[in-house]
């Protein structure tokens, strides 16, 4: 893989050749999780999983990617929140062992989810997600902005709750009371860390940024700038439409929706 440690350090990337096989090996990880494990686990598992067709079964095994991706990477997020060397330079600060590990980690599943999104295509917002993180956290190996890496991969928190709504949903139990609570969480974390936090945490980004405009490439500027807007209008679009499935989820009608949505699946399942 020397090449691709050479097209790292002409990209500028100087940080990446020493994580390179911290990145392949996590992609390889996910990907085998994907092709691999969660079809193997989930089709012994779950009577659910064993109904679905296969485009359904390619989307929880995706879930499941995510779902493990998220534990990994809110411990790993929070563990580099206590590095001097970020503290001390927000804009080139650079720590092997927790920037390093962190970004490595996040970078190889960003790249193997924007593929994922392409081949199997169902929404071109997760395209533009899966590709502005990919760029913004391996360009981060220039070194550059990895103090803000750390506290935006804190996102994902709120994924956790996220995919046990999504699972809840395909296992019947829409509507039930650990829906519900799970439901009040999954709000409560995305409000909390991607909306509330997330927009402190981007008004210092964009100020950071500002102040090293005449310092760093265009490219870098449009990227991280145009990158972090995208993201935040993202979550602030997702957040919208959990309100509206848990509104639906939760209405008086939701018991004839459950019925109607029980048979749909069904169906669905007899359909490859």
């Amino acid at each position: 893989m020397e090449w691709l440690s050479n097209f790292a350090l002409d990209l500028g990337l100087t940080r990446f050749p020493k994580h390179l096989n911290t990145f392949l090996s996590s992609l390889f990880f996910f990907l085998a999780i994907h092709q691999a494990f969660a079809p193997l686990i989930s089709t012994w598992l779950s009577c659910s999983f064993r109904k679905m067709n296969r485009r359904a079964r390619n989307n929880w095994s995706i879930h499941v990617v995510s779902q493990v991706h998220a534990l990994i990477i809110v411990p790993l997020s929070l563990r580099a929140l206590n590095s001097p060397a970020l503290d001390k330079d927000r804009v080139s600060g650079w720590d092997d062992d927790k920037s390093g590990l962190l970004q490595a980690i996040a970078s190889a599943y960003f790249v193997w989810d924007t593929i994922d999104a392409i081949i199997n295509y169902t929404d071109f917002g997760f395209i533009v997600h899966g590709l502005a993180c990919s760029l913004i956290y391996l360009l981060s190996f220039k070194p550059f902005l990895s103090y803000y890496a750390a506290r935006c991969l804190l996102w994902e928190s709120s994924t956790i709750f996220l995919n046990i709504h999504w699972f809840l949903d395909k296992t019947d139990r829409t509507g039930s009371t650990f829906q519900l609570i799970n439901g009040i969480l999954l709000l409560v974390t995305f409000f909390g860390m991607r909306l509330v936090y997330g927009a402190y945490v981007s008004y210092n980004f964009f100020f950071t940024l500002y102040d090293v405009r005449d310092k760093v490439s265009p490219v870098y500027l449009l990227i991280y700038g145009v990158g972090n807007i995208v993201l935040q209008g993202l979550n602030v679009y997702w957040f919208m439409k959990m309100i509206s499935a848990l509104q639906k989820r939760f209405s008086p009608n939701s018991s004839v929706d459950r019925k109607a949505t029980q048979v749909n699946r069904k169906l669905d399942a007899k359909k490859e």
